[in-house]
């Protein structure tokens, strides 16, 4: 039996956490920590831990979608 190939989406730093729990009350994804080297602002390479989604290709591009969706939601509402 061969293992099903699992995808993260990193989740950028700022996102809600509301826009966090519809995406884990919503798709099949787990809430994992992942170490990630940042190239931003005075971040030329540090390495940070971030939240990520991980789960089926097809499932985290679908959620993918939808987190965008909610946080530009989110940014239009303040």
């Amino acid at each position: 039996m061969t293992e099903e190939e699992l995808f993260d989406l990193v989740i950028p730093p700022g996102v809600p956490r509301s826009v966090i729990r519809t995406i884990l009350e919503k798709y099949d994804v787990e809430l994992v920590e992942r170490s990630q080297p940042l190239y931003y602002a005075n971040m030329n390479g540090d390495i940070r831990d971030l939240l990520a989604f991980r789960g089926r290709k097809e499932v985290v591009q679908e959620a993918e979608k939808e987190m965008r969706d909610l946080v530009l939601a989110f940014i239009g509402e303040e």
